[in-house]
């Protein structure tokens, strides 16, 4: 049996989080050491206390780039005042102002040998300072903005840049090395031996002396942003959107080994500060500090490790094996179309809600619909327009669940002593039955148009809301759900049987035994628990589909 990892089992975890007053579009790390630019000011940041402990103030615009040189003892600015600053890590002091762009900078880096500074501008060119003279010995001329300007870590006379879709090469005489690269992103490997480069939804690793492709990554969700490589070489990671992706590139075939989802707006900057940490900038104003974990344990057999989770516990999923996706929604309001055959995040979207715990979303002919409960309303949001549907009134004793129909047409919400259906598109009321008010903790399994209640105690309610012009059909206590082939699952004892043979064919056992929401169909068991964990688990080539 085949465990589709990432989901988030595989996930690392956030572990801490910098609230901004302003956009940091800028960081570099070094020795536990975090600088980032924040407004005109440059912050810095001690990775392992988690605090900080000075700012560096001399520049009077936004600081768009930082480096930090080999040694650590300079930390080198560039800034929409067109100016580059070098400061002394130590002091905080402005070791020299270097002037001569006529536009913003938006690219710095120190040469291995720390003798020079590279800086690319908007004012399309690139200069070459001497950090001892202070003079810029060479300019070269671009046809566009210079975004990324960068020396080699270990050779001083060796650069690169990207310009207008373009990665150029460089020596420090201003000759250009030939060949260009399409691409918007490209970042060296700590020994100078690779680089890899960003050309929207692919990403390629290559040696920097043969120009060979190491290893081709493709991007699940959307063009790139930024990229890094782990102070080993042995890790890249790569941010998309909201998203960031690590890959392992060490072995034939890559192996993404992390997925990381906290921030609701763009990622501005990413790096390193370990082989197994990563810290992003974005615009949602926070830096956040993320642990990668590269266990590749089966989470089904690992009954005694504990499982880190997502920075928000999954709080509803739903199965679509016909799109080939499931959607997590967690507490955060964030709602994931995941790729249920390789556990990859396709996209992302943040719901427009302060209170987000009872929601849940559906892909419905194609058209992702987020639907949540809040001050006695339901809440029907299309997040690719930006727009509410409708809002639906909802009054009721206190709220359990809320879950959409399999068919994506009723909105079910588990009350205290009821059921309620909705319509998700006329709003009106599709039936209502009444329940037993019994503990805490329950949940909604829905299968198309029939919705029973998990009971603390493993005890299952069920109704079939399907029959038109009259009311809810009560169903047998226990829900059957269809898996694939002749294989269905028994959800009140978590097990799949052969309807042919009659056996149990698969047993969910130890501490994933007591999932709170079960949902099958098209090979596929998914599984949630209290916990927040999510289950993924792929029979297709267990027994054959009909």
């Amino acid at each position: 049996m085949k465990v589709v990892k990432g989901l988030p089992t595989e996930w690392g975890m956030c572990s801490h989080t910098v609230s901004l007053d302003s956009v940091p579009l800028a960081l570099s790390y070094w020795k536990n050491i975090v600088a980032f630019g924040l407004s005109h000011n440059i912050i810095i940041f001690n990775a392992i206390a988690g605090s900080q402990t000075a700012v560096f103030s001399g520049h009077t615009d936004q600081v768009r780039s930082l480096a930090f040189s080999p040694d650590g003892i300079s930390l080198v600015s560039g800034s929409y005042d067109k100016t580059v600053k070098l400061w002394d890590v130590q002091t905080g002091g402005v070791v020299k102002t270097f002037s001569g762009h006529t536009s913003w900078v938006r690219s710095v880096s120190i040469s291995a040998d720390c003798t020079r500074i590279v800086s690319g501008s908007s004012d399309k060119t690139i200069h070459l300072w001497d950090i001892q003279t202070g003079e810029c010995y060479y300019v070269i001329k671009q046809q566009d903005h210079v975004c990324y300007a960068y020396f080699s870590p270990t050779n001083p006379q060796y650069l690169l840049s990207q310009s207008g879709g373009k990665i150029w090469q460089w020596d420090i005489d201003g000759n250009q090395i030939q060949p260009t690269y399409d691409g918007f992103h490209v970042v060296f490997s700590p020994d100078g031996t690779q680089f890899v480069l960003c050309n929207k939804a692919v990403v390629t690793v290559q040696n920097s002396a043969s120009r060979a492709i190491v290893a081709k990554l493709h991007m699940p969700n959307g063009n790139t942003n930024c990229c890094c490589f782990s102070p080993d070489g042995r890790l890249v990671g790569v941010s998309a959107g909201v998203t960031v992706y690590v890959w392992d590139i060490t072995g034939p075939d890559p192996c993404l080994v992390s997925t990381f989802i906290g921030h609701t707006r763009d990622i501005s900057s990413l790096v390193f500060s370990s082989p197994t940490s990563l810290i992003s900038a974005s615009y949602d104003r926070s830096v956040k500090f993320w642990q990668i974990n590269t266990s590749s344990t089966d989470p089904v057999e690992a009954n005694t490790q504990s499982i880190p989770l997502t920075s928000a516990p999954i709080k509803s999923i739903t199965l679509q094996p016909r799109y080939g996706i499931t959607i997590t929604n967690d507490l955060n309001g964030v709602v994931q179309i995941w790729d249920i055959s390789t556990g990859i995040c396709r996209t992302s979207f943040q719901a427009p809600a302060d209170d987000f715990y009872y929601g849940d979303s559906q892909l419905i002919d194609g058209r992702l619909i987020i639907v949540w409960h809040a001050e006695e309303k339901i809440h029907i949001w299309d997040p690719e327009k930006g727009e509410f549907l409708q809002t639906v009134d909802a009054p009721g004793d206190r709220l359990d669940d809320l879950r959409i129909s399999g068919d994506g047409s009723t909105i079910f919400c588990l009350y205290w002593t009821s059921i309620k259906a909705w319509s998700i598109w006329s709003g009106e009321s599709v039936g209502v039955v009444e329940v037993e008010a019994v503990g805490p903790q329950r949940s909604l399994t829905v299968d198309g148009l029939k919705a029973w209640i998990h009971y603390p105690h493993s005890e299952y309610q069920g109704w079939d809301f399907g029959t038109p012009g009259s009311s809810p059909v009560q169903l047998p206590s226990i829900p059957t759900l269809h898996v694939g082939g002749p294989m269905v699952c028994d959800v009140s004892q978590s097990r799949i049987r052969d309807t042919v043979t009659g056996k149990v064919v698969f047993q969910l056992s130890g501490r994933f035994a007591k999932p709170i929401d079960i949902q099958c169909g098209g090979g596929y068991l998914i599984a949630r628990y209290n916990s927040g964990v999510v289950l993924i688990l792929d029979f297709n080539h267990v027994f054959p589909q009909s």
